[in-house]
C-alpha cells in the first residue's frame, strides 16, 4: 500500500487584521480624517458617527497607541491595498536554501569546473552551498587529500566573490563537509 505524504502547505501571505466600525472596543480613539487631517481624540461612538457622516468606515490603524489611532477611510479599498502590499513583499522575498555539491578525491579538472559553476550559480541566487566529499574504503586513510580538494574548491569560489564560512571543513562518519555562503 502506498503511503501519501502531503507537503506542509505554507500560508500564501499574511495580512494583519484591522478592526473597523463596531469591532473597535475601546472607549476613546484618536481620529484622522479622510484627507489625513487630525480630528482629535473622541469617544468611539462619536468617531463612528463622524465616519458614517463621510459615508466611510472607521478603521483602527494603530491599536497599540494610547489612545488607539483610527482613520476614516473605505475599508474594502484599504484591505485590498494591504493584501496587494503583502503579495508584492512575498514575491520579492527569497527563501535561502542549502544546495549540495558533491566532490571526490579523484575529481578531474572538467568535473571540478562543472561543480564550481554549479556552486557559483547557487551563491549568485543567494543560497548557501554545502560541499561534500564521501570517502570510501582506503580513501578514509587519506583525509589530507580530501581537505586539499575542499580548500582548492573554496579558493576557486573566493575568486568569484567573498565568502563566509558557515561551517568549517569537518570530517564525520566517512564524509567531509563544509558550508559556505556569500559574505
Amino acid at each position: 500500500m502506498r503511503i501519501h505524504r502531503h507537503r506542509q502547505r505554507k500560508p500564501k501571505f499574511e495580512t494583519p487584521v484591522y478592526r473597523f466600525n463596531e469591532q473597535i472596543n475601546v472607549p476613546e480613539v484618536r481620529v484622522i480624517g479622510p484627507e489625513g487631517e487630525p480630528l482629535g481624540v473622541m469617544a468611539t461612538e462619536k468617531a463612528i458617527a463622524t465616519a458614517q457622516g463621510f459615508e466611510l468606515d472607521l478603521v483602527e490603524v494603530s491599536p497599540r497607541a494610547q489612545p488607539p489611532v483610527c482613520k476614516v477611510l473605505d475599508y474594502g479599498q484599504f484591505k485590498y491595498q494591504k493584501e496587494k502590499e503583502a503579495r508584492k513583499q512575498k514575491a520579492q522575498s527569497h527563501e535561502v536554501d542549502l544546495k549540495g555539491v558533491r566532490l571526490s578525491i579523484r575529481i578531474g579538472p572538467g568535473d571540478f569546473e562543472t561543480r564550481h559553476l554549479q556552486a557559483k550559480k547557487f551563491l549568485e541566487r543567494g543560497d548557501k552551498v554545502k560541499a561534500e566529499i564521501v570517502l570510501r574504503g582506503r580513501e578514509k586513510a587519506h583525509q589530507d587529500l580530501a581537505r586539499e580538494v575542499m580548500n582548492k574548491f573554496m579558493a576557486t569560489l573566493q575568486q568569484d566573490f567573498p565568502l563566509r564560512v558557515e561551517q568549517p571543513i569537518q570530517y564525520m562518519a566517512g564524509r567531509m563537509t563544509m558550508i559556505v555562503a556569500r559574505a
